[in-house]
């Protein structure tokens, strides 16, 4: 370790903060001990002795200090930083890499009915910009997140840890579309380049790239853009960003109408890979919450080859296609491979470092999973989806403090939960044995989706109250439409009815459930651990029960 990263290491593991405390702390005491000591008649000894062990309390304080981290919830260790786990994240702002985040763009057309667009405008600026070499760019569900919110430049800067902010306006009238763009240096507030376009419809892709030459041009980069595809239509594109707009969103309806809208768009092209990207992206989220594996994951992969079939640099496509894999055909070593080619295409895209920190996990790779998720959170620090699936992956490796700091992130970003999974948060709690919090946040979420989870009915089952954990159990079947036996199964083996867990967990590989593969770290089936079926249902799915176990020891 470097004397750079050692001083870094320091302040990440708060030992400075240990120091001046210590310091300030043993000062006092040898002030009190000085004072104190001889108006009661104290042997000088003894006075001697305090100071000598406030003096030789201070290294042990700084060895402590590097070990543990003392937090509310009590004395946590802290995390290591293994050398194998260290893959390049985004610098913070200050540092000689200029960073960005585009905000969603204001829809000022007269009807106020083309947000969709508006926010495509945006979007296709970020994906331009994020290719651009020394540029870091803030993922979309990050920056977008501030849409339709009150916040201060600075807070927008210091939450998404950019130095520049590009926000702006779309006007769109009939086939005239005005844009007005301006970037904005977010330390002092001054506006560095801003301008207003004017253009027919059939000229938004020369202006996308005109635009971002311009930011480019004002931040002092080097860019290279390839020219937009001459077959790509306006009418294709248009039906594209209302595609992606409705892609974006979680309920089924929404998902289903973005699959109308790619469908549309390859109609007037053809050609247009990313719209096979989207459609694959759409059936993904259809999966598992809405339908069941085995009709969604089959699209998702057709959808995923003919995008790449188009383009191969499409890094999207390659991680629908690896997670196509890794569910209908427990190929472990292909999705990887596929992953690695989407990070490789696009090493700033939350999907790419997201799904392949889930993959590392599931296959016990402990310091590849938390390098990768220690990289998506740089990427998207506003995300709840990223900070919940943040606070999971903590939790199945025991580290409680950086579970709970990435459990209620997802909390403050969102209080309502407003997606279709559970709060991981919640399932924390409940491992610290805060069943009542864990309780609140589970109801605070069936609230508000309407849907029965079945964490609430894993908890009440840890806390022995078998009767309501069965009842929650079978409103949380009835509740959804298709049901994943791997989900069922985390009740029954905290119920102590293994025979059942396996039978849902056998059910689980015949549904070809995308949640399997995360059973074999999950603290919940640590019972089953020596069970021989279970660990021949870990195999039959491409895991190695020992690396797994090994990887989430205490």
């Amino acid at each position: 370790m470097n004397s750079r990263n050692f001083f870094a290491e320091l302040k990440r593991r708060k030992v400075y903060s240990v120091a001046v405390t210590y310091a300030v702390v043993g000062w006092l005491l040898i002030q009190v001990v000085t004072q104190v000591f001889p108006p009661f008649e104290i042997p000088n000894w003894a006075e001697r002795l305090v100071i000598l062990a406030i003096i030789i309390g201070f290294p042990v304080a700084l060895v402590l200090g590097w070990l543990f981290d003392f937090t509310r919830h009590g004395i946590i260790r802290t995390a290591d930083l293994s050398s194998d786990a260290r893959i390049d994240v985004s610098p913070p702002a200050d540092s000689r890499e200029k960073s960005i985040a585009v905000l969603p763009f204001n829809d000022l057309s007269p009807a106020k009915d083309h947000d969709y667009f508006s926010d495509g405008i945006a979007e296709e600026l970020l994906g331009a910009l994020a290719k651009v070499d020394g540029l870091r760019v803030a993922a979309r569900r990050s920056s977008f997140w501030f849409k339709d919110k009150e916040a201060e430049l600075n807070e927008i800067a210091s939450k998404l840890n950019v130095g520049h902010v590009l926000e702006g306006s779309v006007r769109r009238d009939g086939n005239r579309v005005r844009v007005m763009a301006e970037l904005i240096d977010a330390c002092d507030g001054f506006t560095l380049w801003s301008e207003t376009y004017e253009r027919e419809m059939h000229g938004i892709f020369a202006l996308q790239d005109e635009i971002t030459r311009s930011i480019v041009d004002a931040l002092k980069l080097n860019l290279d853009i390839s020219p937009p595809p001459a077959s790509r239509s306006t009418e294709a594109y248009d039906a594209y960003l209302h595609g992606l707009f409705y892609s974006d969103k979680s309920t089924e309806d929404a998902l289903r109408r973005s699959l109308e809208f790619f469908q549309r768009a390859l109609e007037r092209d053809p050609k247009f890979s990313r719209a096979w990207t989207g459609i694959a992206k759409a059936w993904l989220w259809l999966a598992d919450a809405y339908v069941p594996p085995l009709e969604a994951y089959p699209k998702v992969r057709d959808a995923a080859v003919r995008a790449l079939q188009l383009n191969d640099e499409e890094a999207e496509a390659h991680v629908y296609l690896a997670e196509s894999k890794r569910i209908l055909d427990w190929d472990l070593d292909g999705a990887e491979a596929e992953f690695n080619r989407a990070v490789e295409i696009d090493p700033n895209s939350t999907p790419s470092n997201y799904f392949i920190a889930a993959l590392y996990a599931a296959r016990g790779d402990r310091d590849k999973a938390l390098a990768y998720l220690n990289r998506t959170s740089k990427i998207d620090p506003a995300s709840l989806w990223v900070s919940n699936f943040a606070c999971e992956l903590y939790r199945y490796f025991g580290l409680y403090g950086e579970a709970i700091a990435a459990g209620e992130r997802a909390l403050q970003l969102d209080p309502t939960f407003a997606h279709y999974g559970e709060p991981s948060l919640a399932a924390l709690y409940r491992e610290m044995g805060r069943f009542d919090d864990a309780i609140a946040l589970y109801k605070k979420a069936h609230d508000f989706t309407g849907r029965p989870g079945f964490g609430l009915a894993i908890t009440y089952a840890r806390m022995n109250r078998r009767k309501e954990a069965l009842q929650t159990l079978e409103a949380a079947i009835v509740g959804w439409g298709y049901r994943a036996g791997d989900a069922i199964a985390h009740v029954h083996v905290v119920l102590g009815a293994h025979d059942d867990a396996i039978r849902e967990l056998e059910r689980a590989c015949e549904q070809r459930s995308s949640s399997l593969h995360g059973v074999g770290i999950a603290p919940e089936f640590v019972p089953l651990r020596s069970d021989q079926r279970f660990l021949s249902i870990l195999k039959r799915i491409g895991l190695e029960p020992e690396k797994l176990f090994a990887a989430t020891a205490p």
